[in-house]
């Protein structure tokens, strides 16, 4: 608990409490906790107030404050972790009564037993939602080849998802505003890029030869930022190598490889790149909205673009598509289903995944996102029953071995800038 000392003969002072859980100074006024060291705050004896005490200020409007918490701070559940170093998350499980440590740096975490379970609830569940979603996508496409109607309508259950949370107000829905909706613009079409050029990906090759290439997205994330003006370091740029070169001789020993797959795989790189490096830049004033929230409206502006497309190159093609599919598959109920599945899946497989990196460090989540793939590649392979060449199993293991050693590069980098940025 924060204890104000108000004497005639000292400061405002800070006394230490032997609180379970330790206040961040910087949540503070930084004007009241410096003010007993910063000169040009001197210090001011206690005086009798004059008048009746204002709401939010200790003493009348003509005297100079002493103890005042700024406004600006007060809302602690809109605090976003990175500029702070004290996440919401945090907060509610301090709530909520759960054990909880203190660590070196003054952040609040979880006992370890607590936490090993969260971490073991919220991996299976991005992983399981993952497979269900991969396996049930390629089932619909193998007897429905017509990727941008499934797109379409993935991105439509992802929709109406988040309108049922937000209607029911299991989710808070954001205040959408004119230049938030056109921040989304952007971002919004390299998702659709990404997510239906993945789609048709899927519908020409292997679910597992299409993972692999998708594995090097580091690749053009680093060749994409660094032509924006950043740079790398030369240890980042050799973590990619094995990258390219695992993902080339997995083509190469593709039992299944199709030029349009490995395009699609390669596109849905760029454009998900691109969505990242956009984001970053065009919704730096809306960082009070959730990731799940953002998703959502993702999805939303999405559809529209990706639909009145799939009317446009593929629409002819459904009806008589669909008969064709309910001929393979004898029971039309079974056809609905696969589809359904593959459209709620999509949307929990994203979900939890950005869910998960509101609970884990970003170096957990890029490890976890690695080994998601190796779990993917392996169960789709025993599902579909693929054949794979050695060569093949070597390449993709080197590719995403390269992934993991890009995502333990990168990790470390902002740790290291820290450090000379203190020296």
């Amino acid at each position: 608990m924060l204890s104000l000392n108000l004497f005639a003969s000292s400061n405002v002072t800070f006394s230490k409490t032997s609180h379970k859980y330790p206040i961040n100074a910087s949540l503070l006024d930084p004007n009241l906790v410096n003010r007993h060291k910063n000169p040009q705050f001197p210090s001011r004896p206690f005086k009798k107030p004059t008048s009746k005490i204002n709401h939010g200020v200790l003493f009348r409007p003509s005297e100079e404050p002493l103890c005042q918490i700024s406004k600006s701070r007060s809302d602690f559940g809109k605090i976003l972790a990175p500029p702070f170093g004290f996440s919401t998350r945090f907060l509610s499980r301090a709530a909520s009564g759960a054990p909880q440590e203190a660590s070196p740096d003054g952040e609040i975490e979880v006992s370890k037993p607590n936490k090993n379970v969260k971490l073991a609830l919220i991996f299976g569940l991005w992983y399981f939602h993952n497979i269900v979603f991969n396996i049930y996508n390629k089932k619909v496409l193998n007897i429905f080849p017509y990727p941008w109607l499934l797109a379409s309508f993935q991105l439509f259950c992802g929709s109406v998802w988040m309108f049922i949370l937000w209607s029911l107000k299991l989710q808070p829905c954001p205040k959408i505003n004119k230049s938030f909706v056109v921040a989304l613009l952007g971002p919004a079409l390299f998702h659709t890029i990404g997510h239906i050029s993945a789609c048709v990906s899927f519908s020409k090759v292997a679910v597992s030869f299409t993972h692999v290439i998708k594995s090097a997205e580091p690749v053009f994330s680093v060749v994409f930022s660094s032509f924006l003006g950043d740079s790398y370091p030369l240890k980042v740029w050799l973590s990619i190598l094995p990258i390219v070169f695992g993902c080339s001789l997995a083509a190469v020993t593709e039992v299944s490889f199709n030029f349009g797959g490995l395009w699609g795989a390669m596109i849905s790189n760029v454009g998900f790149v691109l969505r990242n490096i956009y984001s970053k830049k065009s919704l730096q004033s809306f960082k009070e909205v959730d990731g799940l929230n953002l998703y959502g409206w993702i999805s939303i502006i999405s559809l529209l673009y990706l639909f009145p497309v799939a009317i446009f190159v593929e629409g002819s093609q459904w009806v008589a598509g669909y008969h064709k599919a309910i001929e393979t598959i004898g029971n039309p109920s079974t056809l609905y289903l696969w589809v359904i599945l593959s459209g709620v899946f999509y949307h929990l497989y994203n979900q939890s995944s950005y869910q998960a990196l509101d609970d884990i460090s970003p170096l957990t989540f890029s490890v976890g996102n690695t080994m998601k793939r190796v779990v993917v590649i392996i169960a789709t392979i025993l599902v579909f029953r693929n054949p794979v060449r050695p060569l093949n199993a070597l390449g993709s293991a080197i590719a995403i071995l390269g992934t993991f050693l890009y995502s333990q590069v990168t990790a470390k980098k902002p740790k290291v800038e820290a450090g000379e940025k203190k020296n």
